[in-house]
């Protein structure tokens, strides 16, 4: 007897487009509705592939940036001026348009409400992307887990989801660390984020938190050194990284 394939993860879905929210003036959160989507861990990742008009392709990872919600897909897209798909993503999709999504993919850099251990997010610009997913599954899981994020972005305006963070809940402390412009009154001036940094707002090591660090390769190879110098260990030290690419 034939029988009907079942979707998986490594199958094409085809998701429609129904909202979409400014994030930064450069970055955009599409939210897709991919009907008999699996569901995702915070921290994973899915392979993106709009069709342009004229039929040519092209797939980009992205990691979504909140837990999904029925079918509901949401992915914050930072749109680089040379890109191949994140200008369409985040200004050439329009409510109702197609784009097919697979996955989720990845399973180590993630993180489960069923882990009690303290948690340190730290991210380099569109890296705190996946750690806010992780910051939203805590909050839907009704978690009581402490957890700390450190975000290094160039200015006040690069700040992703700038509203919901001033009101993360008991046991969510947020900082930043600007490297260009900081807002006014702001007690340290602009710099790169350093063991200092990490020190001060970070969990000791002692505490045995689970780190998590995202941006780009350079960020995240300065944060993890620092933090395994600072006495953490570093098999709790869990990395994702981004390069340039086309977008």
């Amino acid at each position: 007897m034939a029988r009907a394939a079942v979707p998986g993860r490594l199958t094409w879905r085809v998701a429609t487009l129904v909202d979409t929210v400014d994030e930064t003036p450069t970055a955009r959160t599409p939210v897709l509705d991919a009907p008999g989507w699996p569901g995702h861990l915070a921290g994973r990742h899915v392979d993106v592939r709009p069709t342009a008009e004229d039929g040519y392709r092209a797939q980009r990872g992205y990691s979504p940036a909140a837990p999904a919600r029925g079918d509901l897909v949401r992915i914050t897209v930072q749109r680089v001026a040379d890109g191949e798909v994140s200008p369409y993503l985040t200004g050439g999709l329009s409510t109702g348009d197609p784009v097919e999504l697979r996955g989720p993919v990845g399973g180590w850099f993630v993180w489960r409400p069923t882990d009690p251990s303290p948690v340190l997010l730290v991210a380099g610009g569109s890296g705190v992307v996946p750690l806010a997913a992780m910051l939203r599954a805590r909050r839907d899981a009704g978690s009581r887990v402490p957890f700390r994020l450190a975000h290094s972005v160039r200015g006040p305006a690069d700040r992703y989801y700038a509203d919901e963070p001033a009101r993360p809940g008991a046991g969510v402390d947020v900082g930043y660390v600007y490297t260009r412009t900081t807002p006014p009154g702001w007690p340290a001036p602009p710099h790169r984020i350093g063991p200092a940094d990490l020190d001060t707002g970070g969990w000791p090591a002692g505490f045995e938190p689970a780190c998590f660090v995202c941006g780009p390769t350079g960020f995240v190879e300065v944060v993890a050194d620092a933090l395994v110098a600072l006495g953490h260990d570093p098999r709790r030290v869990k990395t994702e990284r981004f390069g340039p690419g086309g977008g």
